[in-house]
C-alpha cells in the first residue's frame, strides 16, 4: 500500500465512522425528529451511483467507501421509518 492509497483509506474510515457514529445517535435517542428519509434515499442514490463508478474505474477505497456508506443509508432510513410508524401507533 502506498502513501496515496493510505491517505484514502484513513478518510474513508474516519467518514464511514462518523455516518456511523450519526446512524447510531439516532437509534439510541429513539427519535428521527428533524430527519428526513429523503436524505437517505438520497445519500443512498449517490453511494449506490459512486460504487458503480468507483467499481468501473477500479478504485477500492471509494467502492468500498461507497458501499459501506449504502448500507448506512438503509439503516439510516430504516430507523427513521421505524420511529415514524412508532409516533404514529402512539398517537393513535
Amino acid at each position: 500500500m502506498n502513501a496515496t492509497e493510505l491517505i484514502g483509506w484513513c478518510s474513508s474510515f474516519i467518514l464511514v465512522l462518523t455516518i456511523g457514529k450519526q446512524v447510531y445517535k439516532q437509534w439510541q435517542e429513539g427519535t428521527s425528529e428533524g430527519v428526513s428519509k429523503w436524505l437517505f434515499i438520497g445519500q443512498m442514490s449517490a453511494s449506490l451511483g459512486f460504487t458503480i463508478y468507483s467499481w468501473l474505474v477500479n478504485n477500492w477505497v471509494f467502492v468500498v467507501t461507497n458501499s459501506v456508506m449504502l448500507l448506512g443509508g438503509l439503516i439510516g432510513l430504516g430507523i427513521v421509518l421505524h420511529h415514524r410508524k412508532r409516533e404514529q401507533k402512539a398517537q393513535g
